[in-house]
């Protein structure tokens, strides 16, 4: 069964599989003003300077929400924060569940599966991924419980389809390649850092960690998100393109046009 991806902004895309829709790390804020959104410490602050493609009138209706973590507002802003209250179902880490007690948040553990009957897509099963959203690994319990996921559905002959969460390329991702069969691997870039607060720490996957993924994976398709919008993404788009198109695994990636619904074939 193929399905249909539209990116709306950082890590937030819309996955429309036979009718049945599922939105990933709802950031639907404009881009900031002259004040950043994203302040944490006077040492990590980040200001957000692309407007979400889609409002959520425009984005409608869903029926579940994969949330990675609750707790960065890259992931999970104001706006999105209200729409996720109007969702039937959210999936996130244990964690959020008691932030979010206004939503229909269950939380996940490492490997926790979840499944879901629905006709549209038969055998639908959702996997709590392990994810380090540090490459410092002493610090990943300061950086909070963050979560990637697995989307499996009946005769999915090629694989699951992946979706990294904010995370470096750690043994969790060795793991996953262990377990699973990944056709389509969605991952969050951009190289995330805050220098002041602490030197070489990285909170996401930058273009080199990202060919080392697929190559892990033998994913057939790539789609990157995250990494671009924000003043905390370290690694230049221009960078990131010239990375991927240097590597041997370059025709695996797509590069989603903001807003548009795009097919994925399966």
């Amino acid at each position: 069964m193929n399905f249909s991806i539209t990116h709306i902004d950082t890590a937030c895309v819309l996955i429309n599989i036979n009718g049945y829709k599922i939105l990933t790390d709802p950031t639907l804020n404009k881009k900031d003003g002259w004040l950043p959104q994203y302040v944490t410490s006077p040492l990590a602050f980040s200001k957000k300077y692309i407007d979400a493609a889609l409002t959520p009138a425009e984005i409608g209706k869903v029926d579940l929400v994969l949330l990675s973590h609750d707790h960065h507002k890259d992931n999970l802003d104001k706006t999105g924060r209200e729409f996720i209250k109007n969702v039937p179902l959210v999936l996130s880490t244990t964690a959020a569940v008691h932030r979010l007690k206004d939503t229909k948040t269950i939380g996940l553990e490492n490997w926790e599966e979840y499944s879901i009957k629905d006709e549209r897509v038969k055998g639908l099963k959702i996997t709590a991924i392990p994810a380090q959203h540090t490459n410092i690994k002493r610090l990943d319990k300061m950086m909070g419980k963050v979560l990637g996921f697995t989307i499996e559905w009946d005769n999915q002959e090629k694989g699951c389809l992946y979706i990294s969460g904010d995370t470096v390329l750690f043994e969790g991702v060795y793991e996953l390649a262990k377990r699973k069969k990944v056709d389509v691997a969605i991952l969050h870039l951009g190289a995330g850092a805050f220098p002041y607060l602490k030197k070489n720490l990285r909170v996401t996957m930058n273009g080199e960690e990202a060919i080392k993924t697929t190559q892990l994976l033998q994913a057939n398709t790539v789609i990157p998100i995250h990494y671009e919008g924000w003043w905390h993404f370290r690694q230049s788009v221009a960078s990131l393109l010239n990375e991927i198109k240097n590597s041997n695994v370059s025709d695996k990636f797509i590069w989603l046009k903001s807003g548009i619904d795009t097919r994925i074939m399966s």
